[in-house]
């Protein structure tokens, strides 16, 4: 091989890049238009709903408990937990059902299957920091509380819950178009989730032997570390980055490596 034959290569590589970032960027804005456009108020119920459901628990858990189990205000409480579970779950939804999403595009040979997943992860990821920023800025508003935030640990945090919704979405997109089954066992198997993720207590007031079991679950250590963020006194000594990080990314790893191989199987479900 001549050294005139790289610089052909290189160049060669450059239009293929854009032609992945112009279907990327075709994709989210076809997505932005049919889940947002269509529909009355449009980006407004993204931000209406976490509202609503912090609300709820909010009001349910003051009537129960004296005090928050951090800090004086049970709705900062709930919602440096809440909105981060719901950034991964929302990102697993989203990122399973992609292919089926966007089946009829990929019928065109420019977009790949892997277009369509970044796609959807980008746009809904987007959407959901957004709207934290949102709620998070109204919640300190209004519930004036002081609070001096660090933003490194919030970021890191929320940095796993993307990658974590990222991963679990890639597996299960694979598994559902093998096992249309598995989409039913998969929304059994983590109703739980929603409780042992840390929304309503703290990990330090669990007896070890449930913190034995309750720290294996990745998403526990989501919601303390970016609590953390929150609250300067709290400082959760569990949380393990590189266990958090290893399974994000071995999923990931793994979800793209068997979806290379399947996505058509997938695609004819």
């Amino acid at each position: 091989m001549s050294t005139t034959d790289l610089p052909e290569r290189s160049i060669g590589v450059l239009p293929t890049r854009l032609s992945a970032l112009r279907s990327i960027s075709a994709l989210m804005l076809r997505e932005m238009g049919s889940t947002y456009g269509r529909s009355p108020g449009g980006y407004v119920w993204a931000i209406i709903e976490p509202i609503g459901a912090i609300a709820v628990m909010t009001v349910v858990f003051s009537l129960i408990l004296r005090s928050p189990p951090l800090g004086t205000s049970f709705i900062l409480f709930y919602a440096s937990g809440f909105l981060p579970f719901d950034l991964y779950n929302d990102l697993c939804q989203k990122v399973q059902t992609s292919l089926r999403y966007s089946r009829a595009l990929l019928a065109y040979p420019r977009v790949t299957w892997l277009d369509a997943i970044l796609a959807r992860f980008l746009l809904n990821l987007l959407t959901n920091l957004t709207v934290m920023c949102i709620v998070w800025a109204g919640v300190l508003l209004s519930a004036d509380t002081h609070t001096t935030l660090d933003l490194v640990p919030i970021l890191i945090g929320l940095t796993i819950a993307a990658l974590l919704g990222l991963g679990v979405g890639l597996i299960n997109c694979l598994l559902i178009g093998l096992f249309p089954l598995w989409s039913s066992l998969w929304g059994i198997i983590t109703r739980p989730l929603f409780i042992a993720s840390g929304l309503f207590f703290l990990y330090e007031d669990l007896p070890p032997f449930v913190q034995s079991i309750i720290w294996w679950n990745p998403l526990i250590h989501v919601t303390a570390l970016v609590r953390s963020g929150f609250y300067g006194t709290y400082d959760p000594t569990f949380v393990s980055l590189p266990y958090c990080f290893g399974v994000a990314l071995g999923l990931i790893a793994f979800g793209l490596l068997f979806m290379r191989a399947w996505y058509k199987t997938v695609l004819e479900q």
